[in-house]
C-alpha cells in the first residue's frame, strides 16, 4: 500500500528536515492536499500532528477530526503526533481514524503502552520506531521528535512489544527522511526477514518511482511517502501504479 503523509503545524502542510522544527518547509492546506490525494487512489493517509507532539495542550484536534471526516468513506487515517494516554487514542478512533501512530511513549511508558495491547485491537495500533544507524551499525531508538538517542535497539523494542501482540511497525531511517536521498532498503530487508508476520510500514528518503518496487521486494507492506508527492517528483496514483505492478 502507498500512503501519502500529511504533516501538520499550526493548521498548515509542512515538511521538517531531519526532524528539526528549525527547517521546514510550508506546503500550504490540508484539506486540499488531503482532497487531491484521495481522489489520485489513495487508501490511506498518514497524519501527524506536529504541534501536538511538540506540545500535548495544543493538539490540532479539530482539524484532525475535520481531515478523518473528509476522507471518509474513500480513505483511511492513520494518525500520530502526541498520543501520551489512553484517551488519546480512544478519542481518535471514536473520531473515525483506523490506525494510532506511537513512538516515544513506548519506550518511556511501556507498562501503560503494553495495556493498550491488550484494551485496545492490536490492528488499530502502529509503533513507530525512528533509528539512527551508528558506525558499529547498530540501529538505537531515538525518542521525543528524535531529540535524545536510547541506548535501546530496535531489536530489543520490537521483540518486546511482538511478544504481546504488535502487528505494525511504522520504521524510519532518521538520516534518510525528509532528504530525497533514498531509502535503506537493506534496513527492511533485513526487519521483514526478521519478522515475518508483522507488517512492516517504511518510512523517509522515496524520491524515485523504482524506489517502491525495491521496497515491495524487501518486504514491506506500505510505503509512507511525504516530500516527494508534495514537490511532485510523481503522483500518487504514478506510485500505487508502481505498487501494483510489482
Amino acid at each position: 500500500m502507498i500512503i501519502p503523509a500529511l504533516d501538520i503545524i499550526n493548521g498548515k502542510i509542512v515538511r521538517l528536515y531531519q526532524g528539526s522544527y528549525h527547517m521546514k518547509t510550508n506546503y500550504g492546506n490540508p484539506v486540499s492536499l488531503l482532497r487531491q490525494y484521495i481522489r489520485q487512489g489513495a487508501k490511506m493517509i498518514h497524519l501527524v500532528d506536529l504541534t501536538g507532539a511538540q506540545n500535548t495542550a495544543k493538539k490540532q484536534s479539530l482539524l484532525i477530526s475535520q481531515l478523518i471526516k473528509e476522507a471518509h468513506p474513500s480513505s483511511k487515517i492513520q494518525i500520530g503526533g502526541g498520543i501520551r494516554n489512553t484517551t488519546d487514542i480512544e478519542f481518535l478512533l471514536e473520531s473515525g481514524a483506523t490506525r494510532i501512530v506511537f513512538g516515544s511513549v513506548a519506550i518511556t511508558n511501556p507498562k501503560m503502552v503494553k495495556k493498550w495491547f491488550k484494551y485496545f485491537d492490536p490492528n488499530h495500533l502502529v509503533l513507530a520506531v525512528d533509528i539512527r544507524i551508528s558506525p558499529t551499525k547498530d540501529r538505537k531508538i531515538a525518542i521525543h521528535g528524535w531529540q535524545k538517542e536510547t541506548n535501546l535497539k530496535l531489536e530489543q523494542i520490537i521483540e518486546e512489544y511482538y511478544a504481546i501482540g504488535l502487528k505494525h511497525v511504522l520504521c524510519t531511517d532518521i538520516s534518510k527522511d525528509g532528504t530525497l536521498l533514498g531509502s535503506n532498503i537493506s534496513l527492511y530487508q533485513s526487519v521483514c526477514r526478521s519478522w515475518p508476520k508483522i507488517s512492516f510500514q517504511s518510512s523517509g528518503g522515496v524520491y524515485k518511482l523504482t524506489e517502491i518496487s525495491k521496497l515491495r521486494c524487501a518486504g514491506v507492506k506500505a510505503i509512507i511517502i511525504g516530500r516527494a508527492f508534495l514537490e511532485n517528483k510523481f503522483t500518487v496514483a504514478e506510485a500505487i501504479s508502481c505498487w501494483q505492478n510489482e
